[in-house]
C-alpha cells in the first residue's frame, strides 16, 4: 500500500513538474477538451502533446475517452487531493516552526532594553 502511494505521488509530482502539463491541467479545469485543443496553445506537435497527456493520464490526473477519431480529455482532481494532503503535512510543519521562531524573536526583542538617549552634556 505504501509503495503504491509513493509511486502515485511520484507520478503526480513528475506530471506537475512540467509547465506544459500544468497549463494543460488548468485548461481542463474549464471542461473537456480534445487532444488538438490541448495542443493548440503550445508550439508542439500532436505527438508531443500526446506524450504530455500520457504523463497526466499515468498520474491519474486526467481521463481520456475515445469517440471515433476524437480523443476527449477531462480533469480528474482526485489524485491532486493526495498530493495536497502530502504537502499539507509539510505546510503545518513549517508553519509551526515559523511560529516558534516568531515567538522567540518577539520574546527576545521584549527582553532587550532600549538604548538610553545621550545626556545633554555628552559631546559625542
Amino acid at each position: 500500500m505504501v509503495e503504491l502511494e509513493t509511486s502515485q505521488l511520484n507520478s503526480i509530482f513528475h506530471a506537475l513538474g512540467d509547465a506544459t502539463r500544468r497549463r494543460m491541467l488548468r485548461e481542463l479545469a474549464g471542461g473537456e477538451l480534445t487532444v488538438s485543443q490541448l495542443a493548440e496553445p503550445f508550439a508542439i506537435s500532436l505527438a508531443a502533446a500526446s506524450k504530455h497527456i500520457k504523463a497526466l493520464e499515468h498520474a491519474g490526473l486526467i481521463r481520456r475517452e475515445v469517440h471515433g477519431r476524437t480523443h476527449l480529455c477531462r480533469l480528474d482532481p482526485g489524485p491532486l487531493a493526495s498530493a495536497h494532503q502530502w504537502l499539507g503535512f509539510y505546510e503545518r510543519f513549517w508553519t509551526d516552526r515559523l511560529n516558534v521562531l516568531e515567538r522567540l524573536l518577539h520574546d527576545g526583542a521584549a527582553c532587550e532594553s532600549p538604548p538610553s538617549p545621550p545626556s545633554k552634556g555628552d559631546d559625542r
